[in-house]
């Protein structure tokens, strides 16, 4: 009877430990989907329960009014582009300049990479699933796909240009869509010229060339068996554009190195079907490498979880502000240190960035990058301050000293800097083969470095 009734407080244990795992179990499954998850904003919080469909049942409902005027001084682009959305679909154009957020909407939407971390955490088979569909419609026209996408176009455009007229860069904007209407007739194209194999319901071009890891033929898909266009697609018609319709002479693409062997295929393409004439017309590659962090690891701009661009930009200029403030020079005014600290903290990452081999890898280090010493820009900048002041002494235009006096080098450092300012046309030329510009930061340090040299031994009166 002893060794039945242990027996049976052994069952009645296993028993009640298998309930209580789970009910564990059942607790934590039944909040992951149902438990809202809160992000707060601009001082106030925004609801955002999981929306999930479980067995055909709709887990949430919820719904929020925002003002947009609230998500434009938001900070975070993806979490605006994300609103965007929403804005932008039917039934959200209110007289009062709210609209309504029905977070199922955050499950359909059509969402940007980036911008999904803000609604939901989990990328499942069937949002996937949902962004090709997306891609899709926006590539055939569908008309709230494209009030979407130009909702996003507007937030993205006003980000980008804070940082183009920061960094003084004009562009003509041509983006992908640019291309869009072209992509027909780019398949029609090669279709008609028998480039086009049929392979698991997607319209490929094989080159000669071109292989996987198993040696087998490598295809460029030009249309996907959804009826999708890839970026093989629009490259191949922005190639045909740039030589036909805007007749470049020279093209060159500046991407990272993982797109090597992708705009390798694109060239080999675009001049099977015809669309250049490599007698006439150069086109180049220029891979670049990694940008890394201080810790050596990669910066993840896509997963939001990194430094944005604009941020550092800033923390260059601050930085750079505080040095000269740190020199106490009673001639500079505080519009003199805002003027130099644009100047100096701006040029520093450009310069770095130019000084590095643009196929390796470089750690983003601004108090290296903002150095008066070493190959740097302020170490230029300071050879080129000396410049304008021998300038200032003489008193004299140098494009008309040139004309009317004799150049005399007899002391060692001028010799030293006239044969290196010599060699500033084979410096180009070289450039202009390799494409590589730390060529030219390489030399223009070299010459700085002979100049310091000249101005510390040879007095100018």
């Amino acid at each position: 009877m002893a060794k039945k009734k242990k027996s049976a407080v052994k069952v009645l244990l296993i028993n009640l430990l298998i309930l209580s795992i789970a009910g564990v179990v059942t607790y934590y499954i039944s909040n992951y989907f149902n438990k809202p998850r809160f992000v707060r904003y601009n001082g106030f919080d925004i609801d955002l329960p999981v929306s999930y469909n479980i067995h055909g049942i709709d887990v949430s409902h919820h719904q929020s009014s925002i003002d947009w005027e609230d998500v434009k001084a938001m900070k975070d682009k993806n979490v605006k582009i994300g609103f965007a959305f929403i804005k932008a679909t039917e039934g959200n154009n209110t007289t009062d300049n709210k609209f309504r957020v029905n977070w199922m909407q955050a499950k359909t939407a059509k969402i940007p990479r980036g911008a999904y971390h803000f609604f939901n955490s989990s990328r499942s088979g069937e949002a996937q699933a949902q962004n090709f569909i997306n891609t899709v419609a926006l590539q055939q026209g569908d008309a709230e796909s494209y009030s979407i996408w130009q909702a996003i176009c507007a937030i993205s455009r006003s980000a980008f240009q804070e940082i183009y007229s920061l960094l003084d860069i004009t562009l003509l904007e041509r983006g992908e869509s640019f291309y869009n209407p072209m992509l027909p007739a780019i398949i029609a194209d090669l279709e008609q010229q028998n480039l086009i194999t049929i392979s698991d319901g997607a319209k490929c071009v094989y080159l000669d060339g071109f292989t996987n890891r198993d040696n087998d033929p490598l295809p460029l898909i030009v249309q996907k068996s959804d009826g999708g266009y890839n970026y093989a697609t629009t490259d191949l018609a922005a190639l045909k554009q740039r030589v036909e319709l805007e007749h470049a002479a020279w093209v060159i693409y500046v991407t990272d190195a993982g797109q090597a062997q992708h705009f390798s295929m694109v060239f080999a393409a675009g001049l099977k079907a015809g669309f250049y004439d490599a007698s006439k017309v150069r086109i180049d590659h220029v891979p670049f490498g990694l940008v890394l962090r201080a810790d050596g690891k990669k910066f993840k701009t896509r997963e939001g979880e990194t430094e944005k661009l604009i941020d550092l930009l800033q923390s260059a200029i601050s930085k750079a502000a505080e040095i000269l403030q740190q020199r106490n020079n009673p001639e500079f005014t505080p519009e003199d240190i805002t003027y130099m600290a644009k100047t100096l903290g701006l040029n520093a990452i450009k310069y770095a960035d130019l000084a590095n081999n643009r196929v390796s890898d470089y750690m983003f280090n601004l108090d290296r990058m903002l150095q008066f010493e070493g190959n740097t820009a302020a170490f230029l900048g300071y050879a080129y301050v000396r410049i304008q002041s021998i300038k200032r002494k003489i008193n004299l235009d140098p494009t008309q000293l040139v004309l009317t006096e004799q150049i005399k080098l007899q002391m060692p450092e001028e010799i030293d800097l006239g044969l290196q300012v010599l060699q500033f046309p084979s410096v180009i030329a070289n450039f202009s083969k390799e494409l590589l510009p730390n060529r030219i930061t390489d030399y223009l340090y070299t010459l700085a470095e002979k100049f310091h040299t000249f101005f510390h031994n040879c007095r100018v009166e």
